[in-house]
């Protein structure tokens, strides 16, 4: 049975839009509340972080509402990267963790993340127990006057996470003599991402880091490279970090103003945790990960194994087959030894500490060559679309074409009303034809 109201990352959509509004905020906090409370006796504890669009100052105290009445302790975090909340979730012992954030779309869409006491994202049998508790009626799920959940402010969670990451690194780690772009898309990472860098003694040079409400990924961050391409080349720094909305993505710039993508990043710290005997397994990517990149490493002689998209699907086959390092094109990375979910300042960090010997970026991502791929996406009222007759005849059709020279991948957004149309080969032309024959059905 499909999920009603989560898809691959939560749950997301257009603000005051049917599912992201007050109403149904205060629902997601009831239903989540009742779920949780019923599987921890002794503590009932939530937290909430945000990003900084401006629907998160109607949404959150709906959510606070819903989870207070549901009988749930509550405490509010504010802006902080979603995995600052996993990781605060987990070493506070609550019961949930939910970020208030839409990642990398733009600020007039919103959603919720959800992670259990473990700092996981919830699983689709969760998902779908939580959405039977939101479609129940409301005054079931109540809890009695005296029962009904406190709510506080926490003020030092990006201080609080700032040193979890520190934790993992040795405590002489210096980026000191290192100059560094960072651009936060005015998102969740603005606080964090600067601080943690000038704390660690670099010179750093940052952008997207005045949140208005209105400006989150609006032509900065992870979704447009180019910036933090711009800024490294102004700068000559060493290295550029572009964050998105909840700063769990990353893309980077090297010192030449070469774009990084996750897919980059994964092969050069596999390659890298292989040499240093750190490689648990081998990696998981997913079915959007550069062809090149297999064949990487395939020659590597290191295990590759694809999983649906979304980072939480990574994450799952990283626990089916013990590995340590998964994530996707996009950029969200996953490293098993230090996170439960992608998280771009983490990244940035394992990254750095690869460089502190004076090692340039543009050598550390001298690794593979990637198959060129293009990927059309293509909105649409409806997304069942993709299996109407016309469509499925074309999928057929440009599979065949390019079969033996390169893949072909369509599918639905998790997230938005888009079919995403992805081709690689290296016939560019035939790539083209390929991706043409399926949007024209989808039009």
């Amino acid at each position: 049975m499909s999920k009603k109201y989560f898809g691959t990352d939560g749950i997301r959509g257009r603000v005051n839009d049917i599912k992201i509004n007050g109403e149904m905020f205060f629902k997601f906090g009831l239903a989540a509340g009742t779920y949780f409370k019923n599987q921890k006796k002794i503590k009932q504890v939530a937290i909430i972080a945000k990003d900084t669009r401006l629907s998160g100052y109607t949404l959150e105290p709906a959510l606070v509402s819903g989870l207070a009445s549901a009988g749930m302790h509550v405490y509010t975090l504010g802006p902080l990267p979603t995995n600052g909340l996993a990781m605060l979730t987990k070493k506070m012992k609550a019961n949930l963790g939910i970020m208030i954030t839409a990642s990398h779309n733009p600020f007039y869409d919103n959603g919720l993340k959800l992670f259990g006491p473990d700092g996981l994202k919830l699983s689709d049998r969760i998902e779908k127990k939580i959405e039977r508790l939101i479609d129940s009626k409301i005054v079931k799920n109540l809890a009695k006057p005296k029962l009904l959940g406190r709510v506080k402010r926490l003020e030092d969670a990006n201080d609080r996470y700032i040193e979890i990451l520190k934790s993992n690194f040795p405590r002489n780690f210096s980026l000191k003599g290192m100059k560094i772009a960072i651009d936060c898309a005015n998102g969740a990472g603005y606080k964090s991402g600067p601080k943690l860098l000038e704390s660690l003694g670099a010179k750093v040079y940052q952008y997207g880091v005045s949140p208005n409400g209105f400006n989150i990924n609006d032509n900065c961050g992870s979704t447009f490279p180019n910036k933090i391409k711009f800024f490294v080349k102004k700068h000559s720094a060493n290295i550029g970090i572009a964050l998105d909305g909840d700063a769990d993505r990353i893309i980077i710039s090297d010192e030449k103003g070469k774009i990084v993508d996750g897919d980059q990043i994964i092969a050069m710290l596999a390659k890298r945790w292989k040499r240093k005997k750190i490689l648990k397994g081998g990696v998981i990517g997913t079915l959007m990960s550069n062809y090149g990149l297999q064949h990487y490493f395939k020659d590597q002689k290191i295990k590759f194994i694809r999983a649906n998209v979304g980072d939480r699907y990574v994450k799952e086959k990283m626990q089916k087959h013990n590995f340590n390092l998964g994530g996707e094109q996009s950029g969200h990375v996953i490293l098993g030894k230090f996170a439960t979910t992608g998280d771009g300042l983490l990244v940035a960090l394992e990254v750095l500490f690869s460089m502190r010997k004076g090692k340039k970026a543009s050598h550390l991502f001298d690794t593979f060559k990637a198959t060129p791929q293009i990927l059309e996406n293509v909105k649409v009222k409806d997304k069942s679309v993709i299996n109407s007759k016309n469509c499925r005849i074309a999928i057929k059709k440009s599979e065949k074409l390019i079969k033996n020279k390169g893949r072909m991948l369509i599918r639905k957004s998790g997230t938005e009303p888009k079919i995403r149309i992805m081709g690689e080969s290296n016939n560019i032309a035939l790539l083209k034809k390929c991706i043409n024959i399926v949007k024209r059905s989808i039009k």
